[in-house]
């Protein structure tokens, strides 16, 4: 009995409409925001954006969608309260090790081979996987000849990053991630620890260039041997992952690589002609043409 009742209240008229005005209320705020401050979220995917604005209204205390949107288009600094909920900032130290071992062991005698070495991260966060690189490389005698592009649309999360300071709480974990991936020597050597926080050496900083960038409206700004950006576009719908995809194809020299997320794959994508497997379960590809 309860089932058929719970049937006709998910297809009551009632309950679409809600649902149709919610959709139309989060597409004007997009529109807003796109409009008054540059920001693009349009093309986000639709469930992934809906939970994280109504996280954000309940956290803001706003009553509706509609209220925040009179809010963010009248009162900038409610945009700044509401920015941070739209940013999904996870990651860690070598995270999905296996990637990094893959990558210290296939890749890294490729790049060898150069004698500049250009690398992009993309959605960089803050910064646990660029500072990963940046051992890695140092390890491997790469670093001196590497640059390491940094970037995240989310500036707080930057600001973050180029400080080098992470929680202390978190090094057992990122300890046991470098080790195995192949770590050669002591994580520990790698930073000081100070109370609550590790700060990392200033030396891993000297080759990354921290910057913001939005994948959904900016353009290419280099060439890259190698681009990282993983589990970022599982945010995006299918339109916008095809045009950050044009864009890495347009970024990556000959025979570049592109590193996606365990979440990700080229698969049933209209890009994956360009590409080759280097290693399909670490989600690494080269690019062929």
């Amino acid at each position: 009995m309860f089932s058929n009742v719970n049937d006709n209240i998910k297809n009551s008229p009632f309950v679409h409409n809600s649902l149709e005005r919610e959709k139309v209320e989060i597409e004007l705020l997009l529109q807003a925001i796109y409009r008054m401050y540059g920001y693009d979220f349009r093309n986000y995917a639709y469930d992934s954006i809906a939970r994280r604005i109504r996280h954000g209204m309940n956290s803001l205390g706003e009553e509706s969608i509609s209220t925040l949107i009179a809010q963010v288009i009248h009162h900038p600094e409610r945009m700044q309260q509401l920015l941070p909920f739209f940013f999904v900032n996870v990651t860690e130290m070598f995270r999905d090790p296996s990637m990094f071992l893959a990558f210290r062991k296939r890749i890294v005698p490729y790049l060898k081979t150069y004698p500049h070495i250009r690398i992009w991260h993309a959605g960089c966060s803050t910064g646990e996987e660029v500072l990963s690189m940046a051992i890695l490389l140092k390890e491997e005698g790469l670093y001196d000849r590497a640059r390491i592009y940094a970037t995240d649309i989310d500036e707080a999360a930057l600001e973050k990053a180029q400080d080098g300071i992470f929680p202390l709480r978190n090094m057992k974990l990122y300890t046991q991630n470098y080790i195995q991936a192949g770590g050669t020597k002591e994580f520990s050597d790698y930073y000081t620890a100070r109370h609550d926080s590790v700060k990392f050496q200033s030396d891993l900083m000297k080759n990354i260039v921290f910057a913001r960038h939005n994948l959904v409206t900016d353009q290419s700004f280099n060439e890259f041997n190698v681009i990282f950006c993983r589990n970022v576009m599982i945010y995006f719908n299918k339109l916008l992952q095809s045009r950050v995809h044009t864009l890495f194809h347009e970024s990556l020299a000959p025979l570049g690589l592109l590193v996606l997320g365990d979440k990700e794959s080229m698969l049933f994508n209209e890009h994956t002609r360009y590409y080759e497997a280097v290693d399909e379960d670490e989600k690494i590809y080269r690019k062929m043409k």
